[in-house]
């Protein structure tokens, strides 16, 4: 078992070196940031924002029904950051495996004593934290922005909100690391993460046409839907473990994806 975990950590420690090392990887921080950023002060501080819209019903003398500016803002708000890691996460994505075939590593993994298991969330747990430390500064500008507000937002809003971010964010990327694993192009990963990712995005709009059980059973399926669950503070048994069963669905083809490479070099 240390051995295992000691493989863990150094493919975990070697994947987040090369991330905080890429030139392109902050680039799509900076872009990140940027879109973040602007999208923040657009809905607090735009002239159709939260704040404006609350001192317009002031001064019209709306009090029915109240709203809770901080909790929209905050739900309005990582709605905006699940929409742009639709985005950001088939980039970050496309090179966890299809980086190792074009610099002909691959093949050393696939024949190593290294676990497959091992190889894969060493993998995913370095794109992951890389991830997490661009959502970590705009924690800093929610805070202070929430700190003002009056009545203040539960605590368990906000962190069941975050939670459900970095779970989705797992789950695409999971996804990702396997579509990685099947191609040496990074583009072609992306585009296929991307479109794998759009689907269960909008899998739930796809199961109200068709209804019945099937489509019963493809709304379970649905990131938005169990995402927007979380954001809303609802602390959704299901919507976990879904999220869960993706970044283990993932981890699982990647293993056997690799070790398909492997038998066929053996």
């Amino acid at each position: 078992m240390r051995t295992v975990i000691a493989n863990i950590v150094a493919i975990y420690r070697k994947e987040l070196q090369s991330y905080f090392a890429s030139p392109f990887a902050y680039v799509i921080a900076g872009v990140f940031w940027l879109l973040s950023g602007f999208f923040f002060v657009a809905i607090l501080l735009g002239p159709q924002g939260l704040i404006a819209q609350a001192a317009l019903r002031d001064q019209l003398g709306v009090t029915d029904p109240p709203i809770d500016v901080a909790y929209q803002f905050l739900n309005y708000f990582l709605g905006v950051l699940g929409s742009l890691a639709l985005f950001v996460l088939p980039v970050l994505s496309m090179g966890l495996y299809t980086e190792e075939r074009k610099r002909g590593t691959l093949e050393l993994l696939a024949t190593s004593p290294v676990t497959n298991w091992a190889v894969a969330l060493g993998k995913l747990l370095g794109v992951l934290t890389f991830f997490v430390t661009m959502v970590l500064p705009l924690l800093i500008y929610e805070g202070i922005a929430l700190s003002a507000a009056d009545p203040p937002i539960q605590p368990n809003v906000f962190l069941l909100g975050h939670l459900g971010l970095i779970l989705m964010a797992a789950a695409i990327l999971s996804l990702g690391m396997f579509i990685s694993s099947l191609t040496d192009s990074t583009i072609l990963a992306a585009i296929l993460t991307f479109a794998l990712i759009l689907f269960l995005w909008v899998v739930d709009l796809v199961a109200e046409g068709i209804g019945g059980p099937i489509g019963d059973a493809l709304t379970h399926l649905s990131l938005i839907k169990n995402y927007n669950n979380l954001t809303q503070g609802i602390l959704d048994s299901s919507s976990v473990i879904l999220f869960i069963s993706y970044i283990i669905l993932g981890l699982f083809l990647t293993a056997q994806s690799i070790e398909t490479l492997r038998y066929q070099r053996s």
